[in-house]
């Protein structure tokens, strides 16, 4: 495919938006489906009477106190809509009902379900213009940065630093930095973590030990020497149908690429603009690049019915990118295959530090009355209990978001120790850009790694890629 002579800046400059297209069009598609868009209730409210590691510290703009009695909340109902599936959700209706059946405070949490989170964005932002919006949202950074510019979120750092409804410091300390940094950029708690996941390399440490590795790769030059290993030892064989296998699966998930990117110290923004024509970028392609052309990455023939578990689990990849959530699948492909190798989730190895990009929903509270406000702050807050957030690692196999939760998950780290090995990696995390227009611009970082692969763009090419994303980035960010 990277054969043809043409003129390339031009046939990337139209694949970028071509996929771009594409996403946009399927959003919109996807928000009209009746399935998905129906939103999914599972509460009836009684009659309401009444219209609360490296640590961040969260401190009040307006230490002015909350000025709320316990008895003023009592048959307060608050409406939350959230997006969470599976599992999650599961875990979520059983919270809610416990909370409702057992708060001191007398408040009624009624939880609305949505398809999925561009759904949920569009029914918030209906919400917001017609003027009922619901009093509390589980939404992504991105999305509550759309929802901040428009002054309806809820400013929590007052809550936290209230003297009768706040957060003490031991607690706050025991959250870990980056979910709290998430939904403060600025100084203002526009929400408190929900969920968090990240993004890893899942890696057979038993394969490469036997490729004469005894440790992980913590830099980009060790990752490469073990991918390129992992497929030397095919090439030694008489079969050539199985030469390119062996290293990493190329995997161009915006997580991936944007993990990538900061392992060379490059990024997305230079602060307030999006910023992808860099040389930390440019020599981060011009890496993966190489990996790919040297057979030490390779891409899988059917995408949209492969499971690289399976690859992982038969030792043609040494390496596989993925989420946390996606243990079990892994552990269900090692178990068929009855592969006893020892495997285990590593961050992406860096130049300076070792990368781990973290993500997820957080709860943010909208406008309404101060009575709602403090209800759906404290209802956030209890969620955050240790207790409650080793119910929803069980359910969901996700970050806890209070490391105190360990205690509690005893049985759960013995079982899975490929997920504990990932907690313990949890000081390395880091958000994404703060940026509203980011939901758009990752799909530009994600296409445009995408198109760098199936067309195999040249290496003297790849500036010109970067160049394209950024035009396209400055677009969608005005």
């Amino acid at each position: 495919m990277g054969e043809a002579r043409l003129n390339l800046s031009a046939v990337h400059r139209r694949l970028i938006r071509f996929t771009v297209v594409l996403l946009f069009a399927a959003l919109v598609l996807s928000a009209c489906g009746p399935a998905s868009s129906t939103p999914t209730s599972t509460q009836v409210p009684p009659t309401s009477t009444k219209t609360p590691s490296p640590t961040k510290t969260v401190t009040s703009t307006r230490p002015v106190p909350i000025g709320i009695a316990p008895g003023a909340l009592k048959g307060t109902l608050i409406q939350v809509w959230h997006a969470f599936a599976g599992s999650a959700y599961d875990v979520f209706t059983r919270q809610v009902n416990q909370f409702n059946a057992s708060n001191e405070w007398g408040i009624w949490v009624d939880p609305t379900g949505y398809g999925d989170y561009s759904n949920l964005f569009d029914s918030v932002d209906s919400a917001l213009l017609s003027g009922d919006p619901p009093d509390l949202v589980a939404s992504l950074p991105e999305q509550t940065l759309t929802w901040t510019a428009s002054n309806a979120v809820v400013d929590l750092a007052p809550y936290l630093a209230d003297s009768t409804w706040g957060m003490d410091s031991e607690a706050l300390a025991d959250i870990p930095s980056s979910f709290l940094a998430q939904d403060n950029p600025h100084g203002s708690q526009w929400g408190l973590p929900a969920e968090r996941s990240g993004r890893f390399l899942f890696y057979n440490a038993t394969w490469a030990q036997d490729l004469g590795f005894d440790s992980p790769p913590a830099t980009p030059d060790e990752f490469r020497r073990q991918a390129c290993a992992a497929n030397a030892s095919f090439r030694k064989d008489s079969d050539l149908t199985n030469d390119s296998y062996g290293g990493w699966i190329i995997d161009t998930d915006w997580q991936t690429s944007y993990s990538w990117l900061l392992a060379f110290d490059g990024g997305v923004t230079d602060g307030a603009a999006y910023a992808f024509r860099t040389d930390p970028n440019r020599t981060a392609l011009q890496f993966l690049k190489l990996l790919y052309q040297d057979h030490c990455a390779w891409l899988p023939q059917e995408p949209a019915s492969f499971n690289p578990f399976d690859s992982f689990a038969g030792r043609l990849a040494l390496f596989v990118s993925a989420d946390l959530s996606e243990i079990p699948q892994a552990t269900a492909s090692m178990s068929s295959r009855k592969n006893t190798d020892r495997w285990e989730l590593i961050p992406f190895p860096g130049q300076q530090k070792q990368v781990l990009v973290d993500y997820g929903p957080s709860f943010s509270v909208l406008k309404s009355t101060p009575e709602k406000q403090l209800a759906a702050y404290v209802f956030v807050r209890w969620l955050l209990s240790p207790e409650n957030q080793a119910q929803w690692v069980q359910a969901t196999g996700l970050f806890p978001l209070r490391l105190a939760s360990l205690s509690h998950l005893s049985a759960f780290k013995a079982a899975s120790p490929q997920w504990e090995g990932a907690v313990a990696s949890v000081d390395l995390a880091q958000n994404g850009p703060a940026l509203a227009s980011w939901r758009k611009v990752r799909y530009v970082l994600q296409d445009g790694l995408t198109t760098i692969f199936q067309t195999n763009v040249p290496l003297a090419q790849l500036p010109s890629v970067l160049t394209e994303m950024d035009s396209m980035a400055q677009e969608l960010n005005k």
